[in-house]
């Protein structure tokens, strides 16, 4: 089963509602994430502002922030290969590492119902 490091900017959380903002990209991504997880697949998430060991250790990613800076984040590495760099994988990307539909990365949208 392939793994997934996901190397995130100097972020206050990994969903994207914090704040005055709500990112939409974030939200994508964080939701592909938990979809992923929730059918095994490992992911693994690195914030630079909470964890910056991390980025130390992972000579890529360390080598990437020296050459493009800040930049280079978000940066993503599946099974040891950097695949993305400076943007966030789409789920079309996500569903092509994985094996997995691109239909099934994208949450179901609640029904409302009138009672």
């Amino acid at each position: 089963m392939k793994t997934i490091k996901i190397f995130d900017p100097a972020l206050c959380c990994p969903t994207g509602v914090c704040g005055p903002s709500v990112d939409p990209e974030l939200t994508r991504v964080a939701s592909a994430i938990f979809i992923l997880e929730k059918k095994g697949f490992p992911i693994s998430r690195y914030n630079l502002a909470n964890d910056p060991a991390a980025f130390v250790e992972h000579k890529e990613v360390n080598q990437l922030l020296h050459e493009k800076g800040p930049e280079a984040l978000p940066l993503v590495i599946v099974d040891g290969k950097v695949e993305k760099v400076g943007s966030y994988p789409a789920n079309e990307e996500f569903a092509s590492w994985l094996g997995v539909d691109v239909k099934d990365l994208t949450p179901e949208k609640p029904r409302n119902t009138l009672l």
